[in-house]
């Protein structure tokens, strides 16, 4: 009867055991459940108070286009050689302002960034629409010649004393992949203020830039690559992180692979900025070479020494006028190595427009040197 009487006990115990396990479980899939309601409520939330704080500081910009075929898309394409062709037509496209990019306003005074390839064109005319279809027209443009930035110039009272409303640079020092972002622009030159949202899905990467006839250097290093759907149209726009800080300037989508944009890390806007504040204009050294880094691995297979392959040379640019030509590879500035983690446009970036270099190149298998003065980029 003891026995029994034990038996009892230890199979109450043990169905006690289960139902609580069970119970246990079942308050875990409901907390679960919760948290996941609760993220995704909070990443709504986020976006939504985001676009209503920082959207109105997003703005579009147009340019002044003249009746001619439409087989000249007005859609900003990019200097970046990643970007599909514009469907072509031959019907006429009307005598007005056609929307090319994206810009966001940086100060109450009338400054807007976006990218130097949206307001490539010299003789343009460009205009600015803001979110509540306020337009203003453009009244200087100051090119870096450095990196792929412009800074437009507008004059607040254009509107009898529409006010500004200048958005929070943030730092892209220290972002990490995974991170959550949000982009705003005029999608496809049409769509303005479209929202997207995804994830910083790398850091450092490297995209080839185009123009060296601007007087622009090929390559955009450590950019910011994400998935948040980058489309044309959308150059110049923000980055945002879901603090709503800027920390990256949309530039490029690629064209060889689904949901990979590119942004400018917002710390290079800033010296840009800060080099424009200080001398009133971007006065950046200038070479006047396209080129493309040989690596280690492609100077063995092509017997080659690790540097900087020239690609062309801008005419009558320091590169032409010290003898730099098509072919040549650069291998050092001064004494300072070139690679893939020490790339042409890091070492003249830490130059003066004035500066003299020793540029060491290596042509018709031999190395030699060359005296180049460093010049402030033309038409900047």
């Amino acid at each position: 009867m003891k026995k029994l009487f034990v038996l009892l006990i230890i199979l109450l115990v043990l169905v006690g055991i289960n139902n609580y396990s069970k119970n246990l479980s079942a308050l875990k899939n409901i907390t679960q459940a919760h948290e996941s309601k609760v993220k995704i409520i909070t990443e709504e939330s986020v976006t939504i108070d985001i676009v209503k704080k920082e959207g109105p500081s997003v703005v579009t910009i147009a340019e002044q286009a003249s009746t001619q075929s439409a087989t000249n898309s007005p859609l900003d394409f990019g200097p970046f050689s990643i970007f599909g062709n514009p469907q072509k037509t031959t019907e006429p496209t009307p005598a007005e302002p056609q929307s090319i990019g994206t810009g966001f306003i940086i100060d109450k005074d009338g400054l807007i960034i976006t990218n130097k390839h949206v307001v490539a064109d010299n003789t343009g005319t460009y205009q600015i629409i803001t979110s509540n279809d306020k337009k203003y027209t453009v009244s200087k443009i100051y090119r870096d010649p450095l990196n792929d930035v412009a800074l437009l110039k507008i004059n607040p009272d254009d509107n009898h004393g529409n006010s500004l409303n200048p958005i929070t640079l943030g730092d892209s020092s220290s972002l990490q992949v995974g991170q959550y972002v949000i982009a705003i622009g005029t999608a496809l030159g049409e769509f303005r203020n479209t929202v997207t949202t995804g994830v910083v899905s790398g850091l450092g990467r490297g995209i080839t830039a185009g123009s060296p006839f601007e007087g622009s250097v090929e390559r955009l290093d450590n950019v910011i690559q994400t998935n948040a759907a980058i489309n044309p149209g959308n150059s110049g726009g923000p980055l945002l992180n879901s603090s709503g800080q800027v920390i990256g300037v949309n530039t490029a989508v690629s064209q060889s692979g689904q949901n990979i944009g590119f942004s400018i890390p917002i710390n290079v806007i800033k010296d840009s900025l800060k080099n424009f504040n200080s001398t009133g204009k971007f006065e950046r050294p200038y070479l006047g070479v396209a080129y493309k880094m040989i690596s280690k691995d492609l100077a063995v297979l092509n017997d080659l020494p690790e540097g900087a392959y020239v690609q062309q040379v801008v005419n009558n640019s320091p590169a032409d006028k010290a003898g730099i030509k098509p072919g040549d590879v650069i291998v050092k500035i001064d004494s300072n190595k070139l690679s893939d983690k020490l790339q042409l446009s890091d070492t003249l970036a830490k130059k003066k427009v004035g500066d003299t270099i020793i540029i060491t190149l290596f042509r018709d298998n031999k190395t030699e040197d060359l005296r180049v003065t460093l010049e402030t980029a033309p038409g900047q």
